[in-house]
């Protein structure tokens, strides 16, 4: 099953930020795009 991630750099926080609007906009963050998108996977399962 492909699920499709919007990653995008947050000023205020100073990290990026991983979000899936398939699944009800869950979403995570990460100090990388790569730790975004792991701990985003790691939200969903």
């Amino acid at each position: 099953m492909n699920i499709r991630a919007i990653i995008e750099w947050d000023e205020s926080a100073q990290a990026y930020s991983a979000t899936c609007p398939e699944l009800n906009f869950v979403s995570s963050f990460g100090d990388t795009k790569q730790e975004a998108i792991s701990n985003l996977k790691n939200t969903i399962i």
